[in-house]
């Protein structure tokens, strides 16, 4: 059989074998051509996060799925940025019309400083420009280049591209703060759910919604319903002794992230979601000696449970590696040959798809052989 991007023969999988349960997924595979390459918000190891570049490269480099974060503007448009608060990610503090924009606000239990997308129309948007999240890391080159998208310009882009390239590329929308933005009206979730139902390529390409909160995925499992579709469901977890956001006490959400990625915990996300996004390090630890470890017993956990494995998120600098995988002793420095060795042993330890700042060396990690 030719080998089939992941997304297309995942989903075409998924589509033709739903049941009545929200867990009916992929079975366990060691067959890298079914692991999904996500780009984390584009190609953000070469292009600033969340541009409309930074998607195209993706594409272009092999991603089966892109990923933005979406916030809502003050009219409730959504648009891609990692946060509501765009201080860092973009040049508004440059614009003196914009200064008394500048607040503090309560943001999923922790103060933050800034501003806000959400005191902000589209249009007093689109004046301003991206930023390096981490110029540190990787440079100012691009600073000032381009504008933040909406998720209408993304799926029109992602179609445009998965047309040209003759395969099907698929998106993971994350839901940012929903509790929040809920509590001043402007909710996300059926706006995000419209927007994918009014494009014909939302309509059929393969479609991950994410979201650290549990509550908003609950409400859109009863808005999908049980019935075939293009569209799943995916738990991120965060730190073990963290909360989730918003988090229910009606005794079917656990207190915290370490509750949920426990047998009993994952039992309960799969009576909603299809899939967990966990950090790269509650699949395989990193030993004292900056080595990896064995895995843990998340990924046969969850698949026990009827969960795919997400792992989040690689990089090919030296800083996010494991000591031991590091070229030479600077942080900042690229390192391919690293990055792929780290992807493949947990590619090896059975996770099902991975979120990478860098999708052509995701591609190059499960091409080697």
């Amino acid at each position: 059989m030719p080998r089939l991007r992941a997304a297309v023969f995942v989903f075409m999988l998924l589509a033709s074998t739903a049941t009545a349960s929200p867990a009916f997924l992929l079975q366990p595979s060691r067959n890298a051509d079914m692991v999904l390459v996500i780009a984390h918000r584009g190609a953000s190891a070469l292009l600033p996060e969340h541009t409309l570049a930074a998607y195209a490269k993706a594409i272009a480099d092999g991603a089966d799925v892109i990923e933005p974060d979406l916030v809502a503007t003050r009219e409730g448009v959504l648009i891609a940025r990692h946060e509501n608060e765009i201080g860092t990610t973009t040049d508004v503090a440059s614009h003196p019309g914009f200064a008394d924009r500048r607040t503090r606000r309560r943001i999923d239990g922790r103060d933050v400083e800034g501003w806000f997308t959400e005191d902000f129309t589209l249009a007093e948007l689109r004046t301003l420009r991206v930023r390096e999240r981490l110029p540190e890391l990787r440079g100012k080159q691009y600073d000032g280049r381009y504008v933040i998208p909406t998720l209408a310009e993304i799926i029109d882009l992602v179609a445009e591209e998965s047309a040209r390239s003759g395969r099907l590329v698929g998106l993971a929308p994350e839901l940012k703060h929903s509790t929040y933005f809920r509590g001043i009206d402007l909710p996300l979730e059926d706006a995000l759910l419209t927007a994918l139902a009014a494009h014909a390529h939302t309509r059929r390409a393969p479609v991950l919604i994410q979201s650290f909160e549990v509550g908003n995925l609950r409400y859109l499992r009863k808005r999908l319903g049980e019935g075939p579709s293009n569209i799943r469901l995916v738990q991120l977890v965060g730190s073990p002794a963290d909360a989730p956001p918003g988090h229910a006490t009606d005794g079917k959400t656990p207190a915290r992230y370490a509750d949920m990625t426990t047998p009993r915990g994952l039992r309960q996300i799969a009576d909603y979601a299809h899939a967990i996004g966990a950090p790269t390090r509650s699949v395989i630890p990193v030993e004292v000696n900056g080595s990896l470890g064995q895995p843990t017993a998340l990924v046969p956990d969850a698949r026990a449970a009827g969960l795919q494995v997400l792992a989040y998120t690689f990089r090919p600098e030296n800083h996010f590696l494991p000591r031991a995988l590091w070229k030479g002793d600077d942080p900042r420095a690229r390192n391919e040959a690293g990055s792929i060795a780290e992807i493949r042993a947990y590619v090896n330890a059975g996770i099902d798809g991975f979120f990478t700042d860098d999708p052509a060396l995701g591609r190059k990690a499960l091409e080697a052989r």
